[in-house]
């Protein structure tokens, strides 16, 4: 790769929340209902894992530079004062001032070679940062879809147990007319209080959907917070890409695979760095002092100015075998890095070939819960409508309502359960922010 791709999300993003505050410095959740990409640039904004791991790239990056200093001079300076002390007595204080320059002319590649590794692990650290802010986007809208799903259970827990209460008072309206058996108010009973347990528990697993959201944005847990539905468009069945298409886009996008092949770049660098040690290098120097020696001193009538120039090659001969086993350890950290690419791209398509798999059977799954959702709706219609009338009982219309409570919560579950898996297909390609910014643009 010819250059650094780092997920422009943190940067690039619109600054919804840093303009008139300090989002960092929030305590308080944002009033007014939130839209997923404006959870995820708070997210991004608080969190403290990216922020760490972005630390971490840029002490990468300070160090990347620094190697830069391998081609620019080597200056020193240094000055002295001495005050004799002989034969009991203190002589006279004499000064000194020195500077010498060195400059490496000539080393075989080893500089270059040494240059290049930390720039491959720059290269890398900044992958490493990238697949960590979108792991972190995927976990928030695995949240942000887990609370909505929630919302959706408890507003389908809330009408079922309208819908319960009805048959309880036709029950009860019938059985005060003498058509039915207290039987029948007594299975309303029964239907209706396992409706309340049905809606408080939705709206339990709500909270705690809430509490979950609110943790990854670094927000205390009890605290309140709105998001905004999702248009009904968005994660519908679709044209998609093929296999061989999304495994092509991963080699570009997806993060582990371009860090795996930059920390190979890196080893290899460090092998040839480790070869060309062995080799002579060419330096020049040079030095300029001056000395205020008295003339009583011993060594005194030396010129106050002298200097020096003069070229030096240096090779090593011998150093215990220290050399011999580092390359050896060096190439054999290479041939592991190679193995780790493989390594790599084997999971990355494991992991597409899963993702897109999971996608198309959600998109399936969808259909089917549409489906099981309208007729389980229009039974449980008729049938009470026929109850009304004296020709269904009160079992038949519970078991349509309980039939209607399966539909409802598989047709929410699934619903949400395809926007996560076609986010996991981003994440699996590498392609978080599009797919974040596509859900912007359908807003």
């Amino acid at each position: 790769m010819n250059k650094l791709l780092i997920l422009p999300v943190l940067m690039a993003v619109l600054p919804a929340f840093a303009g008139g505050d300090d989002c960092m410095n929030r305590t308080t959740v944002p009033a007014g209902k939130l839209t997923l990409p404006q959870i995820i640039e708070l997210g991004l904004c608080r969190n403290p894992q990216t922020a760490a791991s972005y630390m971490a790239y840029e002490s990468s990056r300070f160090a990347k530079n620094a190697g830069y200093a391998n081609y620019l001079p080597s200056v020193n300076a240094s000055a002295n004062a001495s005050l004799p002390y002989r034969n009991e007595q203190w002589g006279d204080w004499s000064y000194g001032a020195s500077l010498s320059a060195s400059y490496l002319l000539f080393d075989f590649g080893k500089r270059l070679s040494d240059q290049n590794q930390l720039i491959s692990s720059w290269r890398a650290a900044g992958f490493d940062y990238d697949e960590t802010v979108q792991n972190y986007i995927y976990g928030l809208i695995g949240s942000y879809y887990a609370l909505l799903n929630a919302d959706a259970d408890v507003n389908s827990a809330t009408k079922l147990r309208e819908v319960a209460q009805s048959a309880r008072d036709m029950a009860s309206k019938k059985f005060k007319a003498g058509s039915v058996a207290k039987a029948d108010v007594l299975k309303a009973d029964t239907t209706l209080a396992s409706r309340d347990l049905d809606l408080e528990r939705a709206k339990n697993n709500r909270e705690i959907a809430k509490g979950s959201l609110l943790a990854k944005l670094s927000f205390p847990a009890n605290q309140d917070i709105e998001i905004a539905d999702l248009p009904s468009e968005i994660g519908t069945p679709q044209e998609t890409k093929s296999l061989d298409e999304l495994f092509a886009q991963a080699q570009k996008t997806r993060p582990d695979l371009l860090r795996a092949t930059a920390n190979k770049d890196s080893a290899w660098h460090r092998r040839n760095s480790s070869f060309l040690k062995n080799l002579p290098s060419i330096s020049a120097s040079g030095s300029l002092s001056w000395n205020d020696t008295p003339s009583e001193t011993y060594g005194a009538g030396s010129d106050n100015i002298s200097g020096s120039i003069g070229i030096r090659a240096s090779m090593p001969l011998f150093a215990g075998f220290s050399n011999l086993y580092g390359l050896r350890s060096a190439q054999a950290n290479y041939e592991r890095a190679v193995e780790q690419e493989r390594q790599t791209q084997d999971n990355a398509a494991l992991d597409i070939f899963s993702a897109y798999q999971n996608y198309k059977t959600a998109q399936t799954v969808l259909k089917q819960t549409e489906t099981l959702l309208e007729s389980a709706t229009e039974s449980e219609r008729v049938t009470a409508g026929m109850y009304k009338v004296g020709r269904a009982t009160m079992l038949d219309w519970q078991t349509a309502q309980s039939e209607l409570v399966s539909a409802q919560k598989q047709n929410n579950a699934a619903k949400y359960d395809l926007f996560t898996k076609r986010a996991a297909v981003a994440l699996a390609v590498g392609e978080i922010k599009a797919e974040v910014e596509e859900e912007k643009t359908n807003e």
